[in-house]
């Protein structure tokens, strides 16, 4: 649901903004108030093309702002593309510059109109001249279609996915015989490599060490037996001189106690400088010089570097690329044995796919002569003589498969007798087609409502009609009022008009306003409370003086719409 409105040095306003509700929200006021041009701002917040020429004379740039209730795909597309969803709403705000250039947020960040006509669908549907054919494709047809009988496409959408996984399987394991045959001779020679070397993972860091300890075989040993020499096997070895200096404090210790903890510390030095020393000698003599591991290690390690450099960073990643190398070939080892399999169950899920398909083109074609039937009746209480029809083709080829199913709906009309039905894109009045749209719209929510509770529809947007009443009046007028009302139960109505007999069922109104401030030309949007209401209509029925007559007669029209 839209929730609020605002335009800055848009056009001819310097400042607007109205707080829509739930319901129907009309827009009425003087012929060039302005009123249209808040149903451009918010088609320009829903992404359409901005310019400079929109921005209001000797102002550096136009602001128009919105607020609409959050629904979960918006979030969903907001977090697509590193928005934040916000808390239950979203802002739009889109800044136009008098050089033409402009600047879109949403939620106060960034973002560009790519992302608000992606919003679009989610938030609102605008009809009017320039507006309605671009938001009522094929796509909005059949899903107004859907939501008429409660359709469901999950069962289509679930078998469509599985044929489409099969064949993607299929395509990638057919494809490129020569190429991967011609892999396949260097998978199998990288894996032999890999095997032949019998690796094992954290041997070169193992080899590295002892590497190191061959190499340096003279030295270390000569350092390790100096260091037992020193600390226990030599003339004046630490190991002798501690054993000494603790004789002489156990001597102390015997007239003076205070030395028995000295003592103590020396014997504990003491073992300690023979188990250095004894792991000293044994590391020493352990020692073997050994040229020919020496040159057997570099060998090894050179094999690893070279697998290495070809294969992973580590012995642990050569490891798994052999795996991988290896599943790899006994996949086209089984080629033909996965390629049967593939193709048996590519051909289940086409069969599966096929019969959901047939069966919601059945339930299409049904609903459609219903729709049809309710649309037709509709419309012409809207002041046309017009037939209608729902057309429902199915491509049943594979090429026309899509997860909602293989239908095309087409809503086709004819606007006078004797005519033949055409595509609602050829309909030459853009009243007529805004009154077209609201008939159908009206149609699918009665047959929306009808069917069970508990069903999955589709969520109400706000639905916009600027213009909806050119070219009726009188009885005409006042079902189209009535339909909108009826409209408004289930979704958010925006609306235009210029006829009482349609303002009347407004259930909040606003007025647009012209007057001249200063030598400029201001345009303001205000809601009417309920004696205004009275004035407006009574303005709207008898033009700028208002009589006795025309307010008795428009609080009369008002009490009546109020009751119906």
């Amino acid at each position: 649901m839209l929730l609020e409105l605002r335009a800055e040095n848009y056009a001819v306003i310097d400042h607007a903004s109205a707080t829509l509700g739930p319901g129907l929200n009309l827009l009425t006021g003087e012929t060039g108030a302005g009123k249209s041009i808040l149903v451009d701002a918010l088609a320009l917040l829903l992404g359409g093309k901005g310019s400079g020429e929109v921005v209001r004379h000797g102002a550096e740039k136009a602001v128009v702002s919105c607020v609409f209730e959050a629904t979960k795909e918006a979030e969903r597309i907001l977090e697509a593309h590193g928005i934040d969803a916000g808390d239950g709403e979203i802002l739009l705000r889109r800044e136009i510059a008098a050089s033409g250039k402009g600047r879109v947020f949403i939620n106060s960040q960034p973002a560009t109109a790519a992302v608000l006509k992606l919003l679009a669908p989610e938030l609102a549907l605008i009809h009017a001249q320039s507006e309605t054919l671009a938001g009522f494709d094929g796509t909005q047809q059949r899903l107004l279609l859907d939501r008429f009988a409660g359709i469901s496409t999950e069962a289509v959408r679930a078998a469509y996915s599985v044929w489409r996984e099969c064949g993607d399987k299929l395509q990638s394991l057919e494809s490129d015989e020569q190429e991967r045959l011609r892999m396949a001779d260097l998978w199998r020679f990288q894996l032999r490599e890999i095997e032949l070397a019998a690796l094992r993972d954290g041997e070169d860091g193992q080899l590295e060490t002892e590497k190191r300890v061959l190499g340096n075989a003279e030295k270390l040993y000569a350092a390790a037996m100096g260091a037992y020499e020193q600390l226990y096997d030599g003339s004046h070895a630490a190991e002798g001189s501690l054993h000494a200096a603790e004789r002489h404090l156990e001597e102390l210790a015997r007239y003076e106690p205070r030395f028995a903890d000295a003592a103590h510390q020396l014997a504990s030095a003491r073992a300690t400088v023979e188990d250095v020393a004894e792991t000293a000698r044994d590391f020493g003599e352990g020692i073997q010089a050994s040229p020919e591991r020496l040159t057997e290690i570099e060998d090894r390690l050179a094999l690893l570097d070279r697998l290495k450099r070809k294969y992973g960073k580590g012995i642990s990643e050569v490891i798994a690329y052999g795996q991988e190398v290896a599943a790899k070939l006994n996949e086209i080892e089984n080629r033909d044995a996965l390629l049967a399999g593939l193709r048996k169950q590519l051909a289940a899920a086409a069969a599966q796919y096929r019969r959901e398909a047939e069966a919601l083109t059945a339930a299409r074609v049904a609903a459609a002569r219903k729709l049809a039937s309710l649309a037709e009746r509709h419309i012409n209480d809207l002041a046309m003589k017009a037939r209608f029809a729902v057309d429902v083709a199915g491509n049943v080829d594979e090429a026309g498969w899509t997860a909602h199913g293989w239908d095309t709906v087409d809503c086709r009309i004819a606007t006078n007798p004797g005519e033949p039905l055409k595509p609602l894109d050829q309909i030459a009045s853009g009243g007529e087609m805004s009154r077209v749209l609201l008939a159908l719209k009206v149609s699918v929510e009665e047959g929306a409502a009808r069917v069970g509770k508990g069903r999955k529809m589709l969520l109400p947007r706000t639905l916009v009609f600027d213009e909806i009443d050119i070219g009726i009046g009188g009885r005409a007028a006042e079902a189209v009022g009535q339909k909108l009302k009826l409209l408004s139960r289930s979704q958010q109505v925006l609306c235009v008009t210029h006829l009482p007999q349609i303002a009347v069922f407004a259930g909040q109104h606003f007025v647009v306003e012209k007057a001249v401030e200063r030598g400029r030309t201001r345009t303001a949007v205000r809601r009417l409370e309920a004696a205004e209401r009275i004035e407006e209509v009574a303005r709207m029925l008898s033009g700028a003086k208002r009589s006795e007559t025309s307010l008795r007669h428009a609080e009369q029209m008002l009490a009546e719409a109020s009751a119906s």
